[in-house]
């Protein structure tokens, strides 16, 4: 069996979230599982620099550019994965994110960028490699969302190939005028409830929602929640009327990039045995390095996108009262302006007990992982999250509101959880910062108990986040959609 990834993003090279990660973690492991996976990514600066001998494949006439648009294909540095790059300097090749400009405004051509995407994931699916055709089209997010769309409005050249599209974050719907339609060349009836409109507009996310043989999101709790006016950003009845072909499978962790026992980027590796000794290792190297100035003090720790999704306004709301109660904070981030203006002021007034650090550092990131006592992800939601994940595989008891796939992840410390030696956290309902303060308090008054906090840790470092279990539950997926495809294990 054959599938081809449709990703704008890829671990190392570029990520702005989550989706980098998986599309770093899965293929591999639904390539052990016997499906032949390959990649297909945007012509980004960051690929076309790190991938070595970039081959031809196919140079298309697309409804896009007048030239010829060239599709390479790439052994990805060290490993034996291929993947496919729309190479179209025009569309790509930019500074800034991939999505916009180095001020922070979008590009004003994201739908030609991402059509263009869209469109060459569906030319690959019809055929456009005469040496690999694949059995089926998965994409992931708005960005590759008019793939789908696409072939349904194409005629088949081999067949029907299923799509599967996955949800990584339903707030992000790819919205754009509906007076750009034209320029996507679809039939006129595409724009319609019953296609690619959405609230007069065109929305990518919309799309691949719409057109897909079997949708997909990253947790269970998450499956069920976009399902509602609360969490569904207006797509909520739609999701209902494909309910039964909608699954939330449950992202993992790379043990290549985290694990604390081969973790180089730690002062002093370590597993649950030995945990104590290397968190104590973690912590005096974070304490250093940020000038937190107590041992004793429970450290809370944040590795987060500052925005309200992530629940960070409630973090910063309440953190007089978490410093008066005696803890410490560590922050690595960046985001809303008004937030990471707001955690610089609370580090300078709050010398000594917040240490803040705006922008991303990968050292950094490790070490506060590793090095805290407890990881905040306070999220408004959160589709799966992989920050607690990380956290529990290190050890550190994450804290987090128990929406999507952190409730699906995380055992709140309660007295029977307790006694029953399944608690892995601590969790909280609301979203304010009344309710966040109280669940800091009642982690850190179990942090004065340390036998009962090394009984958390050590089970929550046996929790099994791995990707093979999310790989064979995509592989039964792809083969209900292709029953006569073989696994190349077969």
């Amino acid at each position: 069996m054959r599938a081809l990834f449709v990703t704008a993003e890829l671990y190392p090279w570029v990520k702005s979230g989550g989706l980098g990660d998986v599309a770093a973690a899965l293929p591999p492991a639904l390539t052990e599982l016997g499906v032949d996976t390959r990649l297909l990514l945007p012509g980004f600066p960051g690929f076309l620099d790190a991938f070595p001998g970039i081959t031809d494949v196919a140079r298309l006439h697309t409804p896009f550019t007048s030239e010829r648009v060239r599709v390479g294909l790439t052994r990805l540095p060290g490993t034996e994965r291929l993947a496919y790059l729309v190479d179209q300097p025009a569309y790509y090749d930019r500074p800034g994110s991939p999505y916009a400009s180095p001020d922070g405004s979008d590009w004003h051509d994201n739908h030609r960028r991402f059509g263009l995407f869209s469109w060459v994931a569906a030319e690959i699916a019809r055929g456009a490699d005469q040496n690999w055709t694949p059995d089926i089209l998965h994409a992931h997010d708005w960005h590759a969302g008019l793939a789908p769309a696409y072939l349904a409005a194409l005629p088949p050249t081999a067949g029907h190939i299923p799509t599967v599209f996955t949800i990584h974050n339903l707030a992000y719907q790819g919205l754009f005028s509906a007076t750009l339609f034209p320029e996507l060349a679809f039939p006129p009836g595409f724009f319609s409830i019953d296609g690619v409109e959405f609230r007069g507009l065109i929305s990518f996310m919309k799309a691949g929602l719409f057109y897909s043989d079997h949708l997909t999101t990253v947790s269970p709790t998450y499956a069920r929640e976009i399902q509602t006016s609360a969490f569904g950003g207006g797509f909520e009845g739609l999701l209902r009327s494909r309910a039964d072909a909608l699954t939330g499978i449950l992202n993992g962790v790379d043990p290549r990039v985290w694990d604390p026992g081969h973790d180089a980027l730690l002062p002093q590796v370590y597993r649950a045995e030995n945990a104590p000794a290397g968190k104590r290792a973690a912590k005096a190297a974070l304490r250093s390095r940020l000038g937190l100035e107590r041992e004793d003090a429970p450290l809370f720790g944040a590795v987060s996108r500052l925005t309200p999704q992530k629940g960070l306004d409630l973090l910063l709301d309440c953190l007089p009262e978490v410093v008066a109660g005696g803890s410490q904070i560590a922050i690595l981030g960046s985001g809303d302006s008004d937030l990471e203006r707001g955690f610089a002021a609370a580090a300078a007034s709050h010398k000594g007990q917040v240490a803040v650090e705006i922008g991303y550092d990968e050292g950094l990131s490790h070490l506060i992982i590793g090095g805290s006592d407890v990881i905040l992800v306070p999220s408004r939601f959160e589709p799966c999250g992989l920050t607690q994940l990380y956290a529990l595989r290190y050890g550190t008891l994450p804290l987090v509101r128990r929406v999507g796939g952190l409730a699906d992840t995380v055992v709140d410390a309660t007295s029977v959880s307790l006694a029953e030696d399944s608690a892995t956290g601590f969790a909280f309902d609301d979203a304010s910062p009344q309710a966040l303060v109280s669940t800091i308090g009642r982690a850190a008054t179990l942090f004065r108990e340390p036998k009962t906090w090394l009984r958390m840790m050590r089970r929550a470092m046996t929790r099994d986040f791995s990707w093979e279990s999310a790989a064979r539950q995509y592989v039964a997926l792809y083969r209900e959609l292709q029953p006569d495809k073989p696994l190349l294990t077969s």
